[in-house]
Protein backbone atom coordinates (compact mmCIF):
# COMPACT_ATOMS: atom_id res chain seq x y z
CA UNK A 1 0.00 0.00 0.00
CA UNK A 2 1.28 3.34 -0.95
CA UNK A 3 0.08 6.76 0.66
CA UNK A 4 0.02 9.69 -1.77
CA UNK A 5 -1.29 12.97 -2.83
CA UNK A 6 -4.54 12.89 -4.04
CA UNK A 7 -5.39 13.31 -7.93
CA UNK A 8 -7.92 14.37 -9.79
CA UNK A 9 -8.13 11.13 -11.21
CA UNK A 10 -8.95 9.95 -7.91
CA UNK A 11 -12.25 12.07 -7.64
CA UNK A 12 -14.47 9.22 -8.19
CA UNK A 13 -13.24 6.65 -5.41
CA UNK A 14 -13.21 9.71 -3.31
CA UNK A 15 -16.44 11.02 -3.56
CA UNK A 16 -17.97 7.21 -2.66
CA UNK A 17 -16.03 7.74 0.31
CA UNK A 18 -17.60 11.00 1.18
CA UNK A 19 -20.90 9.03 0.65
CA UNK A 20 -19.95 6.43 3.25
CA UNK A 21 -18.37 9.12 5.63
CA UNK A 22 -22.21 10.75 5.06
CA UNK A 23 -24.56 7.71 6.08
CA UNK A 24 -22.36 7.06 9.00
CA UNK A 25 -23.13 10.47 10.33
CA UNK A 26 -26.68 10.56 8.71
CA UNK A 27 -27.69 7.41 10.29
CA UNK A 28 -25.89 8.50 13.95
CA UNK A 29 -27.62 12.26 13.44
CA UNK A 30 -30.25 12.62 11.09
CA UNK A 31 -31.11 16.03 12.89
CA UNK A 32 -27.73 17.50 11.81
CA UNK A 33 -26.90 15.37 8.52
CA UNK A 34 -28.69 15.39 5.03
CA UNK A 35 -29.39 12.34 3.35
CA UNK A 36 -27.62 11.55 -0.36
CA UNK A 37 -25.68 14.51 -0.38
CA UNK A 38 -21.59 14.88 -0.27
CA UNK A 39 -19.58 17.41 1.54
CA UNK A 40 -17.72 18.72 -1.45
CA UNK A 41 -19.68 19.38 -5.15
CA UNK A 42 -17.30 18.48 -7.81
CA UNK A 43 -15.57 21.38 -8.49
CA UNK A 44 -15.11 21.78 -5.09
CA UNK A 45 -12.80 18.92 -4.87
CA UNK A 46 -11.00 19.40 -7.79
CA UNK A 47 -10.35 22.69 -6.20
CA UNK A 48 -9.40 20.93 -3.24
CA UNK A 49 -6.57 18.33 -4.54
CA UNK A 50 -5.02 21.43 -5.95
CA UNK A 51 -4.78 23.43 -2.81
CA UNK A 52 -1.26 22.55 -0.92
CA UNK A 53 -2.66 24.51 2.05
CA UNK A 54 -5.30 21.97 2.46
CA UNK A 55 -3.37 18.44 0.91
CA UNK A 56 -5.31 15.47 0.48
CA UNK A 57 -3.95 12.05 1.05
CA UNK A 58 -5.20 8.36 -0.52
CA UNK A 59 -4.38 5.30 0.47
CA UNK A 60 -4.06 2.86 -2.59
CA UNK A 61 -3.27 -0.93 -3.38
CA UNK A 62 -3.53 -3.24 -6.70
CA UNK A 63 -7.39 -2.80 -6.28
CA UNK A 64 -7.22 1.39 -6.28
CA UNK A 65 -7.94 3.87 -3.38
CA UNK A 66 -9.06 2.18 0.02
CA UNK A 67 -9.27 5.42 2.21
CA UNK A 68 -8.28 9.03 2.31
CA UNK A 69 -7.25 11.75 4.84
CA UNK A 70 -8.34 15.88 3.84
CA UNK A 71 -6.30 17.94 5.92
CA UNK A 72 -6.16 21.63 6.76
CA UNK A 73 -3.02 23.67 7.81
CA UNK A 74 -3.97 26.00 9.80
CA UNK A 75 -1.39 28.71 11.55
CA UNK A 76 -2.73 31.23 14.59
CA UNK A 77 0.05 34.17 14.39
CA UNK A 78 -0.32 37.17 16.95
CA UNK A 79 -3.52 36.20 18.10
CA UNK A 80 -4.40 37.80 21.48
CA UNK A 81 -4.74 34.80 23.36
CA UNK A 82 -3.78 31.69 21.33
CA UNK A 83 0.49 30.76 20.96
CA UNK A 84 1.59 31.18 17.67
CA UNK A 85 1.56 27.44 16.13
CA UNK A 86 1.31 25.43 13.13
CA UNK A 87 -1.15 23.22 13.19
CA UNK A 88 -2.32 19.98 10.97
CA UNK A 89 -6.26 19.34 11.53
CA UNK A 90 -7.33 16.24 10.08
CA UNK A 91 -11.04 17.58 8.58
CA UNK A 92 -11.90 13.91 7.28
CA UNK A 93 -10.62 10.70 7.23
CA UNK A 94 -12.33 7.60 5.72
CA UNK A 95 -11.50 4.08 5.05
CA UNK A 96 -13.91 2.31 2.37
CA UNK A 97 -16.09 -0.10 4.41
CA UNK A 98 -15.11 -3.05 2.90
CA UNK A 99 -11.20 -2.83 3.97
CA UNK A 100 -11.94 -1.47 7.62
CA UNK A 101 -9.75 -3.37 10.05
CA UNK A 102 -6.81 -3.73 7.68
CA UNK A 103 -4.88 -1.06 9.16
CA UNK A 104 -5.18 0.93 5.99
CA UNK A 105 -7.23 3.71 8.73
CA UNK A 106 -3.59 3.35 10.61
CA UNK A 107 -1.34 3.45 8.06
CA UNK A 108 -3.08 7.32 6.96
CA UNK A 109 -3.23 8.78 10.15
CA UNK A 110 0.61 7.52 10.61
CA UNK A 111 1.37 9.06 7.08
CA UNK A 112 -0.22 12.31 7.89
CA UNK A 113 1.25 12.66 11.49
CA UNK A 114 4.77 11.89 9.85
CA UNK A 115 3.73 15.16 7.26
CA UNK A 116 2.62 17.05 10.17
CA UNK A 117 6.16 16.86 12.00
CA UNK A 118 7.93 17.16 8.66
CA UNK A 119 5.63 20.57 8.12
CA UNK A 120 6.96 21.87 11.15
CA UNK A 121 3.57 21.31 12.64
CA UNK A 122 3.42 21.72 16.82
CA UNK A 123 0.08 19.45 16.54
CA UNK A 124 -2.14 17.43 14.70
CA UNK A 125 -6.02 17.85 15.90
CA UNK A 126 -9.60 16.43 14.11
CA UNK A 127 -13.17 16.60 15.12
CA UNK A 128 -15.36 13.05 15.57
CA UNK A 129 -19.18 13.54 15.98
CA UNK A 130 -19.80 11.36 19.47
CA UNK A 131 -22.56 9.24 17.42
CA UNK A 132 -19.74 7.63 15.76
CA UNK A 133 -18.04 5.25 18.37
CA UNK A 134 -15.88 3.84 15.78
CA UNK A 135 -13.81 6.35 14.77
CA UNK A 136 -13.43 7.68 18.50
CA UNK A 137 -12.09 4.17 19.19
CA UNK A 138 -9.97 4.32 16.59
CA UNK A 139 -8.40 7.60 17.49
CA UNK A 140 -8.11 6.81 21.12
CA UNK A 141 -5.91 3.62 19.72
CA UNK A 142 -3.97 5.95 17.85
CA UNK A 143 -3.47 8.07 20.83
CA UNK A 144 -5.32 11.26 20.30
CA UNK A 145 -6.84 12.21 24.09
CA UNK A 146 -9.61 15.26 23.97
CA UNK A 147 -8.53 18.50 23.53
CA UNK A 148 -11.86 20.60 24.26
CA UNK A 149 -15.72 19.59 24.53
CA UNK A 150 -18.56 21.00 22.11
CA UNK A 151 -21.87 20.76 24.22
CA UNK A 152 -25.24 20.93 22.85
CA UNK A 153 -28.87 20.88 24.01
CA UNK A 154 -31.34 20.62 21.18
CA UNK A 155 -34.66 23.07 21.72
Amino acid sequence: MIIRRAEVRDTEKIKDLLNQVLNVHHSGRPDLFKANCRKYTDDELKILILDDSRPIFVAENNDGVQGYAFCILQEHKRDNILTDIKTLYIDDLCVDENVRGKHVGTALYDFVRCYAKETGCYNLTLNVWSCNTGAQTFYEKQGLKPQKTTLETIL
